[in-house]
């Protein structure tokens, strides 16, 4: 397809699209450690994206999604599939989500937390990943808990792991790998927040926001996000309203 010269300069100001992609959130991608290689449902429609406009695809990787934020003041990236969240909207702007995820709380052997609620009281200690959009929801609403923020959701594991914390925040299929690997620790029931999985693009890019908002639209309604996650083997998650 032709795209609008507009449209081009919204969407691949420097002649291709470049995607900030999140590969420490399972659901969105991952990497391969021994090829570096990057693959999951943000690639794929990545590059579904680039096969409709026309436009070379560059995937710009990242480990936590505070460094992808970060990134966008940095001009390192054009669009970007990340979660929506009302602390990210004054530079981004978002296309309805398409799918949604969990965020609950992994906790260690013989811990006496046994619900959601159980976490935001008095003495815990939570680990979470700075600029992840959990850590932006419970900054935000725990009362009583003490947050502890690490650069990378694998550090703030690592603080679990140690005993420094009570327990770790972070999406759901994530904490349930990571269980495998804590003997004894256990995946709370239920969720603290629904996380809506997005395309964020810089404000004020209008005609990039729109195009970007209908891909996205018919890639739910045709049945293509539906087809992308089951490809992946990814589990647990919900194509968005």
């Amino acid at each position: 397809m032709t795209i609008s010269p507009a449209l081009r300069s919204d969407l691949a100001p420097t002649g291709k699209i470049r995607v900030g992609i999140n590969h420490a959130n399972p659901v969105l991608a991952k990497r391969d450690p021994k090829t570096g290689e990057i693959s999951g449902v943000a690639v794929d429609l990545s590059h579904e994206l680039g096969r409709r406009t026309g436009v070379p695809i560059e995937l710009v990787p990242y480990d936590s999604a505070g460094k992808m934020v970060d990134g966008l003041k940095a001009g390192d990236w054009d669009i970007a599939f990340l979660a929506v969240d009302p602390g990210r909207e004054a530079d981004i702007d978002f296309t309805e989500p398409y799918v949604e995820i969990e965020g609950t709380y992994l906790i260690p052997a013989g811990s006496a937390i046994n619900t959601i609620a159980d976490v935001d009281r008095e003495g815990v200690g939570v680990a979470l990943s700075k600029g992840a959009a959990y850590e932006l929801y419970l900054s935000r609403t725990l009362k009583h808990a003490k947050t502890v923020k690490t650069a990378t959701p694998p550090e703030a594991f690592a603080l679990l792991a140690e005993g420094k914390v009570d327990a770790l925040a972070g999406v759901k299929q994530t904490l349930l790998t990571n269980a495998q690997k804590l003997a004894g620790s256990r995946v709370l029931d239920g969720r603290f927040m629904a996380i809506g999985q997005a395309i964020g693009i810089s404000k004020g890019r209008s005609y990039g926001w729109k195009y970007l908002s209908e891909f996205i639209a018919h890639a739910k309604s045709s049945g293509l996000v539906k087809h992308i996650i089951e490809k992946n083997g990814i589990r647990g998650v919900a194509i968005a309203p």
